[in-house]
């Protein structure tokens, strides 16, 4: 791919832009609602069917989305159909997603993008059949990014499914491989907890599963490959790490809910808890045990919602005979491990991606 098969465009001569508008009037439904942030919501009615770039109006203007389906967009987002005798859209949403379009912002508190700003774009393409060679590599990397992460959720869904099965109705396996507590398993009263457990099962305090421990500073960290946990999630990589192995995750400041279950080594902030597991077998059990608790009304915060210690130790867990237990984690292990590999390549793919997408762009990469 050589400069002398590279023409310039303005955006104006390879797109059309539409506005997007008002929803308030459509019913929920199976089609997609994009907005500046994303996607919505799903309604009942469509505003353009096929494939557009969604160029944001108001908002994240870094945010620009290619869609090829029915779907309605808001206001604050327009829709652009894209001239296929001259570009091929995936290609110019690949191009357009490159670009520093700050310097084009014209909002004076919230970032605004005009029709005009947009279409005066300059935008310089490789052949029609060199575009679309590029757009296919790079959707068949967005394709398997995607698949990954559909295949994560359908894992994670079925460990809660069966964690819910097992250990909130009571029909784990029998030892006639039968459906416990629906089959006529015995249940006892326990006190602590106001409810019916399996017989032979008790009760004990988080403390006795886990041992709680403080995440520290990171900041004077260089960058490297092991990830640092925030209440939001994964905030930076970098050349050390706190604790290695499977660990769960409490918010200690801000976002009191999102409870981790991490295996691998790793580096927790000093907003955050990360914790030693004590019995075998118990860790993904514990997680999800915890993971429907609503932290919030334990808030002992008087501005940012924050979390101690002692409160952790006291939640009452119930505690399953072992080869239960073993049998649950073998199980939900197996899906974790799979979700990790997934998380790994993920990670290899965007690396290769946005390694790729400059110079296939620039024509350094030849096709």
């Amino acid at each position: 791919m050589s400069d002398c098969g590279v023409k310039e465009f303005k955006l104006r001569e390879l797109l059309k832009i539409y506005n997007g508008t008002k929803y308030d009037h459509l019913n929920k439904g199976d089609i997609p609602l994009y907005g500046s942030g994303g996607l919505m919501s799903h309604v009942d009615e469509a505003l353009y069917s096929g494939e557009a770039i969604l160029l944001p109006r108001k908002g994240t203007l870094s945010n620009i989305m290619y869609v090829n389906e029915s779907f309605w967009t808001v206001d604050t987002m327009y829709y652009a159909v894209v001239n296929d005798k001259l570009a091929d859209a995936f290609y110019l949403y690949s191009y357009l997603s490159q670009l520093d379009l700050s310097n084009l912002d014209s909002g004076s508190t919230l970032p605004s993008m005009t029709k005009s700003a947009y279409e005066s774009i300059v935008v310089k393409l490789p052949d029609l059949n060199i575009q679309k060679a590029v757009a296919n590599i790079l959707f068949n990397l967005r394709k398997k990014l995607e698949i990954n992460n559909q295949i994560n959720q359908e894992l994670e869904a079925m460990a809660k499914t069966l964690y819910d099965y097992w250990f909130v109705q009571f029909d784990f396996p029998d030892q006639n491989g039968k459906p416990y507590k629906s089959s006529g398993g015995k249940m006892v009263y326990n006190p602590e907890l106001k409810r019916e457990i399996p017989e032979g099962w008790g009760v004990e305090k988080l403390k006795y599963f886990l041992t709680i421990k403080n995440g520290k500073d990171h900041k004077h960290l260089q960058d490297g490959k092991f990830a640092v946990y925030g209440s939001g999630g994964i905030m930076r990589t970098v050349a050390d790490y706190l604790y290695s192995g499977e660990s769960i995750l409490f918010p200690r400041k801000g976002t009191l809910n999102n409870v981790m279950y991490v295996n691998e080594k790793f580096w927790t902030v000093d907003t955050m808890f990360y914790s030693e597991v004590n019995k075998n077998n118990s860790a993904l059990y514990v997680f999800y045990s915890v993971k429907d608790i609503d932290f919030n009304k334990l808030n002992t915060g008087t501005g940012v919602p924050s979390m101690t210690s002692s409160i952790l130790y006291d939640l009452n867990i119930i505690v399953p005979e072992e080869n239960i237990l073993e049998k649950f984690n073998t199980v939900v292990k197996r899906n974790y491990d799979t979700i990790k590999l997934n998380n790994i390549q993920n990670q290899e793919l965007t690396q290769l991606r946005d390694w790729l997408l400059p110079m296939l762009m620039n024509g350094q990469v030849k096709v």
